[in-house]
């Protein structure tokens, strides 16, 4: 049986002994909506963005408040170009539409960069692979299983 991105999220999360808070509601397709629906703040989103730098694909996760930052990117992977991931190569690496990805980019053997702004909250808060599905767990437990590679990608 093919398990869903949520499915297999879960039983990462409890494999790891992570406690972690599932939210199941109406589907939400920007932050700012996700956020409302889960009663949370804007900046305790992990926004996961797909983009190709240089010729690979890797895994951005930063606070739903801030925007990614493609100089900062490029002078901190040494890389010379970078694009968000297209909705067709983003179906393609993680069988999910836009907003959807959670970020754990282990599910889908990409690279991950986490913005070091994410730290400023105890507790994130993530789409788990549907846009009706949210997660919430604590952002040193999310390092802790992730291990994401941590800098300033935000501006």
């Amino acid at each position: 049986m093919n398990k869903t991105v949520f499915n297999r999220l879960e039983t990462l999360l409890k494999q790891q002994g992570v406690p972690f808070v599932v939210l199941r509601h109406q589907p939400v397709f920007t932050s700012e909506a996700a956020a409302a629906v889960r009663g949370t703040s804007l900046s305790s989103g992990a926004k996961a963005l797909v983009c190709k730098v240089d010729d690979q694909f890797v895994l951005f996760v930063l606070p739903a408040d801030r925007k990614l930052d493609s100089k900062r990117v490029r002078q901190a992977l040494g890389s010379r170009s970078l694009r968000f991931a297209t909705a067709e190569e983003l179906l393609s690496l993680t069988g999910l539409a836009p907003g959807a990805v959670p970020p754990f980019g282990r599910l889908f053997q990409l690279p991950v960069y986490c913005d070091a702004h994410l730290a400023a909250n105890e507790r994130i808060n993530f789409n788990a692979g549907d846009h009706s599905i949210s997660v919430t767990m604590r952002y040193a437990d999310y390092v802790q299983v992730e291990n994401p590679t941590l800098g300033a990608f935000t501006a």
